[in-house]
């Protein structure tokens, strides 16, 4: 596979570089300029921009502000609540912001397990974020799809249909026309694709096989977090302990079987019950077996063709982190593939 641009994070922005140069295929930035009259003295910064610039938000143009793109009388400003007084020279130079540079086609390695003209399934890596969001803008799945193939400009959110978290590994599928997308969509709120997860987690649970069936929403005390709370959206994970250590540092190694698919949805259920992944520290997981990111890996995928209809099913290993930590609670010689119930 050719190298692309790295997928695991976000290119970096240079503090002291010049983020207004235009890229390879993008305008260059705007800049306009202005001399303060009578009607602008007295008032605050931003809000003078506003006017400079009115088909920008605010929040937009603050930023801007704090990036350096302003500048009053020769000198870079960047306090907002700065008084404007009349006679100065304001310039701003518009350069478009993360968010509406996110949607732009980058070249990046895929692991393509199958691929048609309507249909793409892959195995994602961690560490690759699926659909562009603050913090993460740009070296998304999305970027990647845009690129590998001219029809993803113009489907929703490039033909993604569901979403693995950015520590979560393995496999998952994508359309590449409109009809396949829209029969994905349908499949999935009809509970027909199956998808099949293998999760390390702490402790061990009571029985060997049981289903957590218990509502999902924000969780009320920590906006980044999703929670079990009254009135969220309905969610059931059926889960199999296949194997487990002892002691007090104690992690089972479980099959999850997804009948929703909601966000972080194993993650929750699985810490609601008291065993949360090895490593997931967002629900309370701790670094275990040498794993730095939380132990969930997607191994199974089971459709119907999105046209043709055709029974699909792909298996995924999992990548060498997690199985080493597998290995060591299930036996040296015990593949997770091997091992997953059916």
């Amino acid at each position: 596979m050719q190298e692309g641009a790295d997928y695991r994070e976000p290119s970096p922005v240079d503090p002291d570089g010049d983020e207004s140069g235009a890229g390879p295929g993008e305008p260059a930035a705007e800049v306009r300029s202005a001399a303060a009259g009578t009607a602008w003295h007295g008032e605050r910064l931003d809000k003078v921009l506003v006017a400079m610039a009115p088909e920008f938000s605010r929040s937009h143009l603050q930023h801007l502000l704090e990036r350096g793109h302003v500048q009053v009388d020769g000198v870079t400003a960047s306090v907002a609540a700065r008084r404007v007084r009349a006679g100065q020279q304001l310039r701003l130079e518009l350069v478009p912001s993360d968010e509406s540079r996110a949607y732009r086609p980058q070249a990046m390695a895929l692991d393509i397990l199958f691929e048609d003209e309507h249909l793409l399934v892959l195995n994602k890596p961690a560490g690759l974020v699926v659909h562009p969001a603050p913090g993460n803008w740009s070296g998304t799945l999305l970027n990647g799809l845009l690129a590998h193939h001219a029809g993803a400009t113009a489907l929703p959110r490039a033909g993604i249909v569901h979403r693995l978290d950015k520590d979560t590994s393995g496999v998952m599928m994508v359309g590449k026309t409109l009809p396949a997308v829209t029969a994905l969509v349908r499949d999935i709120a009809a509970r027909d694709v199956h998808r099949r997860y293998l999760a390390l987690a702490h402790g061990v649970p009571a029985a060997d096989r049981f289903s957590v069936e218990a509502p999902i929403g924000r969780d009320p005390a920590v906006r980044v977090r999703m929670a079990v709370v009254a009135g969220g959206k309905p969610a059931r994970t059926d889960v199999a302990c296949l194997a487990s250590t002892a002691g007090r540092d104690a992690v089972s190694a479980l099959s999850c079987t997804l009948h929703t698919g909601r966000t972080h949805q194993i993650r929750v259920h699985l810490a609601w019950k008291g065993h949360p992944l090895v490593a997931d520290a967002l629900y309370g997981g701790r670094p275990l077996l040498g794993m730095l990111r939380q132990a969930l890996h997607a191994t199974e995928l089971k459709l119907a063709h999105p046209i043709s209809r055709a029974a699909l099913a792909f298996d995924c290993a999992p990548p060498a982190d997690f199985q080493a930590a597998w290995q060591q609670v299930c036996g040296g010689g015990a593949q997770p593939a091997a091992q997953g119930l059916h």
